[in-house]
């Protein structure tokens, strides 16, 4: 997959592009980004992308002409190759919302271009005939569409084959069913008094299994009641929202009871880590 991505902040943008999950996925291959500095598509010497609103009012509104340029230089590359049409999306709240469903749709493209909006607005012949997308990340303001676009940049490389390691893990994600994530804990087994749930320290897998689907299924129900009502429970998940999960009987000599005996306990374990060290379930 190719992400192009342009802005009138390539420094800000790269930044975020070579850290954690994005840079290794970058590094392996496994997804293209380019940072498209946005000035470079200017034709004055002040290499100027903004001016004054007609009508009047206050900021300032980017200009048509140096996007239209970078857009045309970049669809001209992919025309050069016998490449599919890029979707050309650019980050506006009066966009369609930005799920895990539409970053699904979207990471089956190859090609992507994300267009940057900043100041006061883009010019809105832009949004009239130049992009194929208007996507909103949610209905709060933000200085420019750097962050949009990389939100949307960090969710459709989690997407692609071989970027998290286990092959199940985006599935496994919160919103890969509209349900959210069960809770997570590590050592210490307790600190200040607050203690693990004793069912994650037993070692009985099955066990745990139903009570992370249970919690996940009681979070969602009490936190996110719009996607609770989104979902279709089968009978075990009803049970599981009524019954109470204890840790059983024999198991109950496995739990550790101090944070020494954790670390013994967790040393015995499959650390669930890829070949290069890192977890696999790395959120950052």
């Amino acid at each position: 997959m190719r992400i192009d991505i342009v802005t009138l902040f390539p420094e800000m943008v790269e930044a975020v592009l070579n850290t954690s999950i994005l840079g290794r996925a970058r590094e392996k291959g496994l997804v293209m980004f380019r940072v498209v500095n946005l000035r470079d598509y200017a034709t004055d010497k002040h290499r100027t992308t903004d001016d004054v609103p007609y009508g009047g009012g206050g900021g300032m509104v980017m200009k048509i002409e140096p996007i239209a340029r970078a857009l045309d230089a970049l669809t001209a590359e992919a025309d050069a190759h016998g490449e599919q049409k890029p979707r050309i999306i650019l980050t506006d709240p009066r966009g369609r919302l930005f799920t895990q469903e539409l970053a699904r749709e979207l990471a089956k493209e190859n090609h992507l271009i994300l267009i940057c909006g900043h100041y006061e607005g883009v010019d809105d012949r832009v949004r009239q005939h130049l992009v194929t997308d208007v996507v909103s990340i949610g209905d709060y303001v933000l200085t420019g569409g750097e962050l949009p676009a990389l939100v949307i940049a960090d969710a459709l490389t989690r997407l692609q084959e071989g970027v998290l390691g286990d092959e199940e893990a985006p599935e496994k994600d919160s919103f890969a069913e509209p349900i959210l994530e069960y809770p997570h804990y590590t050592r210490p087994v307790e600190f200040r008094g607050w203690r693990v749930p004793d069912i994650l320290l037993c070692g009985h897998h099955a066990q745990i299994a139903r009570w992370r689907r249970q919690q996940s299924l009681r979070l969602t129900r009490d936190l996110r009641p719009d996607l609770f009502n989104r979902l279709t429970l089968s009978a075990e998940d009803r049970k599981l929202l009524e019954e109470e999960i204890t840790v059983p009987p024999k198991s109950r000599k496995h739990l550790p009871v101090s944070s020494k005996s954790l670390e013994e306990t967790a040393s015995q374990q499959e650390r669930g880590k890829d070949t290069d060290g890192t977890r696999t379930r790395d959120h950052s």
